[in-house]
């Protein structure tokens, strides 16, 4: 009702909040799991949040109290220097400091946070399992020519690394190949880096920053996008920050800031935590340490379950192959083992169609949100359902005449691992411009 009153912008769909991404969410709000009031709802492992490590930050705090009371020293008051800051360029010491730290470490929701608010159009790189997701030029250059076929002005590709949803770090080669690629094409890269800080394995995460060294003719057109949400686990305090050396796009962005600017008090309390230098070596070793425990344990609780997934070595994710429990190869048919998953075996999450994977049956299964005690009962109920899916397809095979596998003893093999392992589909794309 009353939509015609409504700017072209505001009334559009592209938001992408009827996807199955956010609809697990809210199906997940109304029966959430609980291990004392709710041991049957919903388990979200549909969020990728870091929630590992809360207890060194919060220890940080509990020893540093000035912070909290507005005190420098112990002693002198800055509440009044706070509450009247509104430099939208950043309070100083912030920027310091969240620069340094960025670039020392170093989705789902593109359509989101692009496409309503900017109007663009983004085009899907795909991606294959065959090569372990690689970004190939191939790959680059068939979704360059579908942009322009839909006569697109391509702008730029923009990325994520880690990658999400696959949990893997692009490689020198792949970042290479995407260099050489928009200078080619004479556009832009922007390469998001929220995870950067969430590598825990082998091979190490490399920031397209360090890939532009000794290239002058890319730095005007390559930018990363950095925030606190991930590997702090900080998303409720909303801080990110944009790395360029065009002045132009740093000039745009600064403009914009104004929209959009960090309280003066949390740009304090951050400013003070990343200057602690021992407190982030200590917190980042320990972070990724525990990070990468959770990950062997999810991996390890997926393949007794029955379900293989992509070797990753960042995030907060895996991406897991359950290809051969669809029952029909098909968008439709992925969606409806999202379902199940969802409404009968009640685990919430991420089907790759919500990734824009152009394979169906794969899913991204979060693991840094939950507690060991949640995760075992999900791998548990994941279990008990393969173990029913693969009992009726043997049932069906047996009555069709065909000889039959026993599915307690069926091994499910794990998906091909490549040495060059890079972004999938919804997470790898050409940005384009009417």
């Amino acid at each position: 009702m009353h939509k015609n009153l409504l700017s072209r912008k505001a009334a559009c769909d592209s938001h992408g909040q009827d996807s199955s991404y956010f609809l697990g969410w809210e199906e997940y709000e109304k029966n959430p799991y609980d291990p004392n009031t709710n041991t049957s709802g919903i388990i979200q492992m549909g969020l990728a949040e870091n929630q590992l490590s809360f207890d060194l930050i919060e220890s940080w705090l509990e020893s540093h109290p000035n912070l909290a009371g507005f005190k420098r020293d112990g002693t002198a008051s800055i509440f009044r220097e706070l509450a009247l800051f509104q430099d939208y360029r950043g309070f100083p010491a912030f920027k310091k400091y969240h620069t340094l730290r960025s670039f020392y470490h170093n989705s789902d929701r593109f359509d989101r946070d692009l496409k309503w608010r900017t109007g663009v159009e983004i085009v899907p790189i795909q991606c294959s399992s065959s090569n372990g997701f690689e970004i190939t030029k191939a790959a680059l250059e068939e979704a360059y020519g579908r942009a322009k076929k839909l006569h697109l002005g391509v702008k730029g590709v923009l990325i994520t690394n880690p990658s999400n949803p696959l949990g893997t770090s692009t490689t020198r080669h792949e970042l290479d190949t995407l260099l050489d690629f928009v200078v080619a094409r004479d556009i832009h890269l922007v390469s998001d880096e929220i995870y950067s800080g969430t590598s825990f394995g082998s091979p190490g995460f490399i920031s397209v920053a360090e890939a532009m060294i000794g290239r002058g003719n890319v730095s005007h057109r390559v930018h990363i996008v950095n925030s606190l949400s991930k590997d702090l686990g900080l998303p409720g305090f909303r801080v990110g920050a944009i790395y360029s050396r065009n002045d132009y796009v740093v000039a745009a962005a600064t403009k914009m800031s104004s929209f959009g600017m960090i309280s003066s008090h949390t740009q304090y309390l951050l400013s003070e935590l990343l200057s602690d230098k021992e407190f982030m070596r200590k917190y980042t070793e320990e972070n990724k340490r525990r990070l990468k425990e959770r990950h062997r344990q999810l991996v390890k609780g997926l393949q007794t379950a029955g379900v293989g997934c992509l070797r990753s070595n960042a995030g907060l994710y895996c991406w897991a192959d359950m290809r051969h429990l669809l029952e029909s190869k098909t968008f439709e048919g992925e969606r409806e083992l999202w379902k199940k998953m969802l409404y009968e075996v009640g685990l919430n999450i991420s089907p790759g169609s919500s990734c824009h994977c152009n394979e169906p049956g794969w899913f991204r299964v979060c693991f840094a949100n939950i507690s060991v005690d949640t995760l075992n009962v999900a791998i548990r109920r994941l279990k008990t359902f393969v173990d029913s899916c693969l009992c009726s397809q043997d049932s069906g095979r047996l009555l069709r005449g065909l000889p039959l596998c026993p599915s307690r003893k069926r091994r499910i093999p794990l998906p091909p691992h490549e040495s060059s392992v890079g972004s999938c589909n919804g997470h790898l794309e050409i940005c384009a411009g009417g």
